[in-house]
């Protein structure tokens, strides 16, 4: 019986601004996704601008950058049936509201998730002992863009780890099923990388607290297969997936690893011909060893990327490496109870950062399961095409992974 390693933490212990808006009748209270009292007009006759303006009783405002467009003060309330008025006059080119924008996320440390938005920002662990450099804008893999085309639409992932914490309130909610696959006495999560993992999938969004999953309408599945010490079996794997399969999953995330074996390969093949998409963690080694599941056939393997779009110093690498995501000071869940990993690693209660393929697996898996909710009549082997071949290039394609960096906007018009 093999032992399994997680694939998260660096180290590897071996064996182990949406835009809001909605109609309301003329002379309606303002509606709160339209800024109340401006409307942005352009004219296709400037000089005309001030005449038709004033047959509303209305005057010319401050231009918007280089757009032509201007913002006109309007009596609150007014905002559409003005916009319709003066829409019917053709020296107007268009009129229209001034949106209300919002942040992406309500969530506490949304502001530190570079892997669904990155601004280039600079951040800290939840300690503020670890700081973290400035990255590259826009290295990451577009969540927030793929956000309005779906949110996952309750696209059940199995995440098969050390469970999944019950005193979470930002991931906790979304696990629909639990199975215990390990010699511990029960489900809870007191190693802390299942929970890390779960939330990097589906923490719940917009909740003002925590941060946001990167399927935020997504479910879990939580299949404990690593133990209170972070240790497993081929045989609790092999279990575990049987478990999900079962259970509806229709992603399978594994952050960990193990020699091959084949009652774990026959596991994944079965799993796969159910029509299940596979994900695994291709490892910590920064070499270009083969790590299972991940390098069976049926298995997206995954790499890591950092904040910069640059493969990760730890990571493993090689053509059977299919693709990558970021996995280097990934925000996310923890218990909000003693757990290993934070005596080991310094990490905080509830929420923090982690490190490792680990964390780029489920952000695959997550990207998997929204590509599916955008299609849900696609079969498995389409989705993983589909994931793969929309990924951005990034890395050496072709040494450092067979593809590029997931990207979920993409990956979810079909």
């Amino acid at each position: 019986m093999k032992k399994l390693v997680l694939a998260g933490f660096a180290a590897v212990v071996m064996v182990t601004g949406t835009l809001l808006g909605a109609a309301v009748p003329a002379g309606a209270a303002a509606d709160p996704a339209i800024t109340a009292g401006q409307i942005l007009v352009k004219f296709r006759d400037g000089g005309a601008a001030a005449g038709v303006l004033r047959q509303h009783g209305l005057v010319e405002g401050p231009g918007v950058g280089s757009t032509g467009a201007h913002v006109i003060t309007v009596p609150t309330g007014k905002e559409l049936q003005l916009i319709e008025a003066l829409s019917r006059n053709p020296v107007v080119e268009y009129a229209e509201p001034d949106y209300v924008v919002t942040a992406a996320s309500d969530d506490t440390y949304f502001s530190r998730q570079y892997a669904l938005q990155n601004d280039g920002q600079t951040f800290t662990n939840t300690a503020g002992t670890i700081p973290i450099k400035a990255g590259k804008a826009d290295a990451d893999v577009d969540a927030v863009e793929a956000w309005k085309v779906t949110n996952g639409n309750g696209t059940k992932v199995a995440v098969l780890d050390s469970g999944v914490a019950t005193d979470n309130p930002d991931i906790h909610p979304k696990v629909v099923a639990r199975a215990n696959f390990t010699t511990s006495r029960n489900n809870e999560d007191n190693y802390g990388h299942g929970t890390h993992v779960a939330g990097i999938v589906a923490a719940t969004a917009d909740n003002g607290i925590g941060v946001a999953g990167v399927c935020r309408g997504c479910t879990i599945l939580d299949g404990k297969v690593l133990t209170d010490s972070g240790m497993g079996s081929s045989s609790g794997l092999a279990n575990g997936i049987n478990w999900a399969v079962k259970s509806g999953a229709k992603v399978i995330n594994m952050s960990l690893a193990v020699g091959s074996s084949t009652t774990l390969q026959t596991a994944v093949n079965n799993a796969w011909n159910a029509g299940v998409v596979l994900v695994a963690a291709a490892g910590n080694g920064n070499s270009t060893t083969m790590m299972y599941p991940g390098a069976y056939v049926n298995v997206i393997a995954v790499g890591a990327t950092d904040n910069e779009d640059l493969k990760a110093s730890f990571s493993t690498y090689g053509t059977w490496v299919d693709v990558a995501a970021p996995g280097v000071s990934v925000y996310s869940t923890f218990p909000n109870h003693r757990f290993v990993i934070a005596r080991e690693y310094n990490r905080s209660q509830g929420y923090d950062i982690g490190s490792g393929t680990s964390m780029s697996s489920p952000i695959v898996a997550a990207v998997a399961a929204l590509a599916w909710s955008a299609n849900p009549g696609a079969s498995n082997s389409e989705v993983r095409a589909k994931v793969e071949s929309s990924t951005d290039p990034v890395g050496r394609i072709g040494t450092d992974w067979a593809n590029g960096r997931v990207n979920a906007d993409k990956a979810v018009h079909w």
